[in-house]
């Protein structure tokens, strides 16, 4: 299992723009082979900004790679802006991909 996560410092006031971009996108992930699930975390708001995170989790790392080389993941992305015209973000989103060492689950838990 392969989990790949961006960080995203979203600048104060346009969190509800942020949100929007990626509650109206389309993401194409269902598409690509070795694909599990996707998740947009929202965290801890600082001063000048709110943390975020969006998380794939992959079946492995190669399945993960396959899709950033794919045609989905460029049609993903090129419509992955936001209509204002003005950046979102501090910086740039940080990447950050992990091999899963361990899991566990409670099966009676989990929806």
């Amino acid at each position: 299992m392969f989990i790949a996560m961006n960080r995203f410092q979203v600048k104060t006031g346009s969190e509800q723009a942020f949100e929007t971009v990626w509650a109206t996108r389309e993401s194409y992930l269902s598409e690509l082979p070795g694909f599990v699930e996707f998740h947009l975390l929202k965290g801890p708001v600082a001063e000048d900004h709110t943390l975020y995170s969006s998380h794939t989790t992959w079946v492995d790392k190669a399945a993960f790679e396959a899709w950033t080389k794919s045609e989905q993941f460029r049609k993903a992305h090129a419509r992955a802006d936001n209509s204002t015209g003005a950046s979102l973000y501090l910086g740039h989103p940080k990447f950050e991909g992990f091999e899963v060492i361990q899991s566990e689950r409670n099966i009676s838990a989990a929806a």
